[in-house]
């Protein structure tokens, strides 16, 4: 009797947050218009309803069986001038990190393959740098670097500080898939974390990126002693982007001795989940990147981060300065819970974005065939 109950009562059923409801057939509309007081009143509702909502949301706009792995490569290590006060390649703290130059294209290649062997999709490159600056070989080598890992049909992205529209167009031009550019936080507790260059500096990048066809990478960091309102503005900020970001990362700060953020607690882990299923309701179609501090997580609590609307996740040998979930180790992880890896250019917006770069790729391949 009591079995039966349960199967006939509807409300009893809805009330199981790990039970996702079946995709409606009109999806959820993507908005530009949110207000903060909307997003806050949908952060502040209680966690397991709020899980069960982004869950349906993440159902009718991607396939919850697909997570993306992503692979990230420090390309330039430290030396950075600027302050952000999370970061241990700031050349004003005194950190373990060590500057370094530009590698070579040779390392990058091989780190590209064996990232896309062990089943990662995209490819990440990360240079400690303000902006690009008097760097032109350095650029053109990166151009180049692109170029290469594009040719094995990876998606590939990178993050080198500010950019100028010349500078998003000639990345375009070499193959770039995405543009890395965090906004960090809200606008409002910004200056408590960097001064050195404002949250202005950092729109006009992503509006450049934008504009030349990239796709943008932009999330934020918790745990830099930020509010839940301004983990709601970041949101909010992002939501009013003309086209929402490809992707949104969710980073949970490791504190690095010799940043001012040293002594940070670590950010709670409901509020990591919070944050990622606001973050789904109001980004329908946007991937949502469980990234730094994902090593830190018990497997089950990540497993809760996929309910909530994370798909997709960095993996491999490390990330920029702090550790990383090895693939083997991720790979067993998603087996168990049914999970596989997304191929590239999966992503609606993404292939879109990247077909001038395959019809190029093909005209290029058919005129060498043709001369062979």
């Amino acid at each position: 009797m009591f079995r039966s109950y349960i199967t006939s009562s509807p409300h009893l059923a809805r009330s199981l947050a790990t039970h996702a409801p079946p995709p409606r057939a009109a999806a959820t509309v993507t908005r530009h218009n949110w207000r903060r007081k909307e997003i806050q009143e949908i952060f502040d509702t209680p966690l397991l309803d709020l899980v069960f909502r982004a869950a349906g949301v993440h159902r009718q706009h991607h396939d919850p069986s697909k997570v993306q792995l992503c692979t990230l490569m420090n390309i330039k290590t430290g030396g950075c001038s600027e302050d952000c006060s999370y970061c241990s390649q700031s050349s004003r703290y005194a950190t373990p990190t060590k500057a370094s130059r530009l590698v070579e294209l040779e390392p990058v290649i091989q780190a590209a393959r064996k990232a896309k062997e062990n089943g990662s999709t995209r490819f990440c490159m990360g240079a400690a740098w303000r902006d690009l600056s008097g760097r032109k070989r350095g650029f053109e080598r990166i151009l180049e670097m692109v170029r290469e890992v594009r040719g094995m049909d990876m998606e590939v992205c990178t993050t080198l500080g500010m950019l100028s529209p010349e500078q998003a167009r000639q990345l375009k031009e070499a193959g770039l898939t995405a543009y890395n550019h965090n906004l960090d936080t809200s606008r409002e507790y910004y200056p408590q974390v960097i001064t050195t260059r404002s949250y202005d500096d950092r729109l006009e990048t992503i509006n450049a990126v934008r504009e030349a066809g990239i796709s943008v990478c932009s999330g934020g960091i918790l745990g830099l002693g930020e509010t839940d309102a301004d983990r709601v503005g970041l949101i909010w900020e992002i939501s009013s982007m003309p086209e929402h970001p490809e992707s949104f990362p969710v980073n949970a700060l490791v504190p690095i001795p010799g940043t001012p953020l040293e002594g940070n607690e670590v950010v709670p882990y409901h509020t990591l989940v919070r944050t990622i299923a606001t973050a789904r309701i109001v980004l329908p179609t946007t991937i949502i990147r469980l990234a730094a501090g994902r090593n830190t997580l018990a497997e089950s609590e990540q497993a809760m981060c996929f309910m909530a609307g994370a798909n997709a996740v960095f993996t491999g040998e490390q990330m920029l300065t702090t550790p990383c979930s090895p693939w083997d180790e991720d790979k067993a992880m998603m087996g168990r819970w049914g999970l596989e890896g997304m191929q590239s250019f999966q992503q609606a917006s993404v292939h879109r974005k990247d077909e001038p770069t395959r019809e190029r790729l093909n005209t290029q391949e058919k005129t060498l065939e043709s001369s062979a």
